[in-house]
């Protein structure tokens, strides 16, 4: 009887990659928290010695960081966490209108010009788990708190686009989930945790009375955000 797939893997083989993904896991953190300025250089050999592993373990986290572009790597200048520019940050929004705004056109079509409760109520419960992730110490929400609302943020605009029932585009947006932790770790620099919950809660509103374009405006107003 031939040996399945899972018998055929080698222990080394499956304690190399969960070297490599503890290690992506613990950069990532760095990065989102704001450990790791954007444009530090990520460098191998000093990766390697802090976290007890090879040069090539660290060299496989690091492509997957690069992979889910939150680093970025380059010629003759290794890799360094992604950094966002004016342009870059017009870019990913543009990218992320393309598919939210789309999506929900899509949505708005499939329900008859409207969105249920099926789909309003998850965004809705990621809003609330948002606003519940702050700690509201009076030094403001901490990084492990930011950390949650991030995600809960990335669970809000996931819901909004599942509703489209697009496999392609659900896809290809779920692609980019990385960076849009990385924009909102740069967005709490100029907002706060009850900024964010109330422009999300208003824009469940508005797109019940207003339709997709609430969307756009949305977007468009956490570009202002950062480049101005």
């Amino acid at each position: 009887m031939r040996p399945s797939t899972t018998e055929r893997v080698r222990p080394g083989a499956a304690s190399a990659s969960t070297a490599v993904e503890r290690v992506t896991g613990l950069v990532r953190d760095e990065i989102l928290n704001g450990e790791l300025e954007p444009g530090t250089p990520l460098r191998e050999e000093s990766a390697a010695a802090r976290y007890g592993v090879s040069r090539h373990t660290v060299r496989a986290a690091f492509q997957r960081l690069v992979a889910e572009r939150l680093a970025t790597a380059e010629p003759y200048r290794g890799v360094r966490v992604t950094s966002f520019d004016a342009p870059q940050i017009i870019a990913l929004q543009q990218l992320r209108a393309a598919l939210e705004i789309e999506a929900l056109r899509i949505a708005f079509a499939r329900f008859g010009g409207t969105l249920p409760e099926s789909v309003l109520g998850p965004a809705r419960a990621a809003a609330d788990a948002m606003e519940g992730a702050a700690d509201g110490g009076p030094g403001g929400a901490t990084d492990a708190a930011w950390r949650e609302v991030e995600r809960h943020h990335a669970e809000f605009h996931a819901a909004l686009v599942a509703a489209s029932d697009s496999p392609r585009i659900i896809e290809a947006h779920a692609a980019i989930g990385g960076e849009l932790l990385l924009f909102v770790a740069h967005i709490r620099r100029h907002a706060t945790v009850a900024d964010l919950v109330e422009e999300h809660r208003r824009l469940l509103s508005e797109l019940l009375e207003r339709g997709p374009e609430a969307m756009r405006d949305h977007l468009e107003h956490s570009t202002r955000l950062l480049i101005d």
